[in-house]
């Protein structure tokens, strides 16, 4: 267990993603089922009826599935696999997320903008600490390194994260502790694996 009695992810439910053939939690694959016109669905959710099969949620090794025939043998009969796969499963984790983002802010537990941000930040209220990639690196390194808990996340867009926050745009957001942060934060870190930087890099969560 971890502080706060909060399971740690090595006592969690553990699925084989098909592709590397290792296992890990659940909170970070990809699971899929096939539909009953044999095309494989990603379940977002994890809650669609049917036999699930597991993906790490790493966008390399999601194309490395889509390439080869590593769902035909998750699903144990011949499937077709829609174009575009992959970048449905971003898209539909980037709308998880900023669904997920807009219940915490209106549970009272997420605040965008830099001086709410940075006062969560100063009282250590904020748990993780959201910027957007394309923000100005000046302005994010002023809130970078102090008081998140559990992460550092920038695999959103400013518009995007505008959206989570009812906003045009936002650049600086942090959420508190709570179960709502806890399922922001494993879908974060799934749409980080999952998305590529518009600088060539990976949006992964730091710190």
């Amino acid at each position: 267990m971890t502080r706060g009695g909060q399971k740690n992810q090595d006592d969690m439910p553990g699925r084989k993603c098909l592709v590397t053939g290792e296992s890990q939690p659940k909170a970070g694959l990809i699971r899929f089922v096939v539909s009953p016109e044999g095309q494989v669905v990603a379940d977002i959710t994890g809650k669609l009826p049917g036999r699930g099969f597991y993906v790490t949620a790493d966008r390399d090794i999601l194309e490395t599935a889509v390439k080869t025939r590593v769902f035909a043998r998750g699903a144990k009969q011949q499937v077709t696999v829609p174009d575009g796969l992959v970048e449905s499963i971003e898209e539909g984790l980037v709308r998880r997320v900023q669904n997920l983002i807009s219940l915490a802010r209106k549970a009272g537990l997420a605040v965008a903008g830099y001086e709410k941000v940075k006062g969560w930040l100063a009282n250590e209220h904020a748990q993780v600490l959201f910027q957007a990639w394309d923000g100005s690196t000046r302005g994010k390194s002023k809130l970078r390194g102090t008081g998140q808990k559990n992460g550092y996340f920038n695999c959103l867009s400013a518009n995007e994260l505008g959206l989570a926050f009812g906003r045009e745009h936002v650049i600086h957001g942090a959420l508190a502790a709570g179960g709502l942060t806890k399922r922001v934060v494993e879908d974060a870190l799934r749409l980080s694996g999952v998305r590529k930087s518009t600088d060539g890099g990976t949006a992964r969560p730091e710190g």
